[in-house]
């Protein structure tokens, strides 16, 4: 059965990285964590949910690849930007990414994105991420992650 559009544009990404996971179209959804971490079957940390945040002053997407256990701290994120932050809406992140919110991938999108990644997912040996729609989801390393999008890691955690 063939990947929508989307997933596909994901997996053919994945190909020419010579990545070795393919993308999987799950029955149920993978929007949230949650729903990712028991359609896959592993822990909700492994789930490496990708975020959209817009730079306040100068309009700029930005992702954030973070643990799925982890709630993302806006100040330090703006820390690590050297600017305010604010949450895009829907409109927004389709047309920065070309992926609708819930399927949003780490890689694949129409222009380059500056990423940051959360720390707390170099801890992990495998991690499960989204390839493009709210049921698809492929899996990798965190090494391969900061290689295919040349992220930055950073501390990114909301404590408390």
């Amino acid at each position: 059965m063939p990947l929508p559009p989307s997933a596909q544009r994901v997996q053919d990404v994945l190909t020419q990285c010579g990545h070795p996971h393919p993308v999987t179209e799950m029955p149920d959804s993978t929007r949230t964590s949650a729903e990712a971490a028991a359609a896959v079957g592993c822990e909700v940390a492994q789930i490496a949910k990708s975020l959209i945040f817009k730079t306040a002053g100068s309009g700029h997407p930005v992702l954030v690849v973070a643990s799925g256990v982890n709630r993302v701290d806006e100040k330090k994120l703006a820390a690590c930007l050297g600017e305010k932050i604010a949450r895009p809406d829907a409109d927004f992140v389709r047309a920065e990414t070309g992926y609708a919110i819930g399927g949003v991938p780490p890689i694949g999108h129409d222009r380059p994105i500056k990423t940051l990644i959360d720390r707390d997912l170099l801890a992990l040996s495998d991690i499960w991420a989204a390839a493009g729609t709210p049921r698809a989801v492929f899996k990798l390393t965190p090494a391969d992650l900061i290689a295919m999008t040349g992220g930055t890691v950073a501390d990114l955690r909301k404590d408390g």
